[in-house]
């Protein structure tokens, strides 16, 4: 199933509630290019590679063409993330919680950006909308297991993978570069840096574009009546919506987190950066193909985690991974709650 961008329109002006599904569904993917995608270009910016303002550019066109391309190549995130809750039952009830889960999304990224803490916005996204199916369903049937569990395997993935890769990477290229003129390999590094930082950008477009694509078809589905749609297929003008909606977000910037994530964890040279970005690059793509909803928070700080390890575990702040491990761990309970009150309370007010 699918929906025409004209049936979309004539549905958004005689629905009020679809528009405001779909304003905070935007609200949700701005802040997301506004707050997440400042972490796959922190350390370009933090080796010098590249000046912060044009950093994010290239992570605003990099995110579109993420969100653009490989959407059209493999939907499978979309998918997953679509099925892991159950909105059926009463369409008009399970919109309005729908609606409080992307509130309380809104809010915890905001208060996590305003603290400069790199959240995971994909694992906020998740908690939020299944704690709003919780509510809605009245307890755990409201979590299809089957799909949830790929969250777990995500989350794996994205710590264990992530790690280990940075590690292997940092170490190949300095053993495959001992005999190179340091002079010469600090140019080429420089601009291998910059290509790491847009395969960084279009990852995470190719990852958490995806996953609010699904939430907005959610929407379009619940409002028509529609809540036990199980296929579609995504149509080309809401990944062009999506894709931009998310560049803008990029483009207002995020040097908190930036700061936090490239700058204060571990000091990094150039190779070191380039490592980190190609790692979790790699961790990324695999877990798209595969279908599985990961973090571009997790990923790229575990990379940045195994590249510092690498030389010597004393080069991690690892006062600075507590802070955002204890963020991570946070997030789940944290936005979950949020989302299960805001449903409760938003279902019993409308």
């Amino acid at each position: 199933m699918t929906v025409t961008l004209a049936s979309f329109f004539d549905e958004l002006i005689s629905n009020p509630v679809l528009f405001v599904t779909a304003l905070l569904t935007l609200g949700v993917v701005l802040v997301n290019g506004w707050t997440d995608a400042p972490n796959a270009i922190a350390t370009c910016v933090s080796t010098r590679s590249m000046r912060p303002h044009s950093a994010i550019l290239m992570a605003a066109v990099f995110n579109f063409l993420g969100v653009l391309v490989m959407t059209s190549l493999n939907a499978t995130v979309a998918q997953t993330v679509y099925r892991m809750v159950d909105f059926g039952g009463d369409s008009h009830e399970a919109l309005i919680a729908l609606c409080a889960a992307l509130f309380a999304i809104v809010l915890w990224a905001t208060a996590a950006w305003w603290f400069g803490i790199p959240t995971s916005e994909s694992h906020a996204l998740i908690a939020g909308i299944s704690g709003a199916a919780i509510a809605l369903q009245g307890g755990i049937a409201g979590i299809n297991m089957d799909e949830w569990v790929k969250v777990l395997y995500g989350l794996a993935l994205s710590v264990v993978l992530g790690f280990f890769m940075g590690f292997a990477a940092v170490r190949a290229i300095e053993h495959s570069c001992r005999r190179v003129d340091r002079k010469r390999a600090f140019g080429v590094f420089k601009n291998a840096q910059i290509l790491g930082g847009a395969c960084m950008a279009f990852m995470h477009g190719a990852q958490d574009g995806q996953k609010f694509m699904g939430v907005f078809l959610l929407g379009i589905f619940l409002s028509r009546g529609q809540g036990a749609v199980a296929e579609f297929v995504i149509p080309v003008w809401l990944i062009i919506l999506c894709s931009a909606v998310m560049a803008l977000g990029t483009s207002i910037g995020g040097y908190r987190i930036i700061k936090a994530v490239g700058m204060d964890m571990v000091k990094l040279q150039k190779h070191q950066g380039f490592a980190a970005d190609l790692a979790a690059a790699f961790c990324l793509f695999i877990a798209t193909v595969f279908g599985l909803p990961v973090s571009t928070t997790h990923t790229k700080t575990t990379a940045i985690m195994g590249v510092g390890a690498a030389k010597r575990l004393t080069s991690v702040n690892w006062n600075i991974v507590k802070e955002m491990a204890s963020a991570w761990l946070l997030t789940f309970p944290g936005c979950g709650v949020i989302g299960f009150l805001m449903a409760f309370l938003f279902m019993k007010l409308f």
